[in-house]
Order: structure tokens, then C-alpha cells, then sequence
């Protein structure tokens, strides 16, 4: 039987290291996340109660901003690494990369509402992890990462 060398398993403890800086900062960015989904839920129902708006148009409102909160609380205190150097271009990526959480978030709000019969708070709820996935590992993977080679 062959034996295995430290170069054929690579080293545990960078491994290891590696798996609670993402623990870690998959922490953080859920703590982040529950902040800026106050913002947006909190807006959503002041806009749609309050503002009179349609739950649609205050969804996107909403979770806008608390699209914007998320970006500074991210890049403040849950990212270490930075892909993009140039803020501005990296708040355009991050935002873009939301579009897809934010359509996500609209079409379980309207399936939710119109299809299911049930309230836009409670469709929201429904949304929220769909779009908190989503928008992670789409961050993590094209924003907040160590560049490869290819890149």
C-alpha cells in the first residue's frame, strides 16, 4: 500500500484554517444580513401600510436599500478579501449581483401573494432565504475571493 505524503493530502491545518475563516465569515455575513433585512423588511411594511405603495413597488424600495446597507456593513466587517480594488466598481458588481436576489424576491412575493393567497409580510418571509443564499455565494464566490490564475 502506498503511503501518503503531507503534498498528496495537503496540509490539514491550512484546511482547516481555511473552513473557520469561512465559518466565520459566513457568520458574519448572516448577522450582516439579519441588519439589513430589518431595514428592508421594515421598509416594505412602512411603504406598503404607511406609503400606500403596492407591495411590489415597496419591495423593491426596500430590499434597495437594504442592499446598500449590506454593502458597507459587508466590506466593513465580514470580508476580508477584496476581488475588486476600485469601491465603486464593487459596489456596481455587488448591487448587480442583488438584482438576482431582488427577482428572486419579487417572483416568490408575487407567487406568494397572487398565486398562494398570502400576505406580502408573510411572502416576504418566505423569500428571505432564497435571496440570502443566492446572494452569498454569489458574493463570496465572484467578489470576495482571492483572485485564480484564470481570473
Amino acid at each position: 500500500m502506498r503511503q501518503m505524503s503531507s503534498q498528496t493530502l495537503g496540509t490539514p491545518g491550512l484546511a482547516l484554517q481555511r473552513a473557520r475563516g469561512l465559518v466565520g465569515e459566513s457568520w458574519r455575513y448572516f448577522l450582516v444580513s439579519v441588519v439589513a433585512l430589518g431595514v428592508d423588511y421594515g421598509l416594505l411594511l412602512a411603504l406598503t401600510e404607511l406609503g400606500h405603495l403596492h407591495y411590489l413597488a415597496s419591495s423593491a424600495i426596500s430590499y434597495t436599500a437594504g442592499g446598500v446597507v449590506h454593502y458597507l456593513l459587508s466590506v466593513a466587517l465580514v470580508f476580508r478579501t477584496r476581488r475588486v480594488s476600485d469601491p465603486r466598481l464593487e459596489f456596481a458588481a455587488f448591487f448587480g449581483l442583488g438584482l438576482a436576489g431582488l427577482a428572486a424576491t419579487q417572483l416568490i412575493l408575487k407567487v406568494s401573494v397572487d398565486g398562494l393567497g398570502l400576505s406580502y409580510a408573510l411572502g416576504k418571509v418566505a423569500a428571505v432565504g432564497a435571496s440570502f443564499a443566492l446572494n452569498f455565494v454569489a458574493r463570496k464566490a465572484l467578489l470576495f475571493s482571492k483572485a485564480t490564475a484564470a481570473s
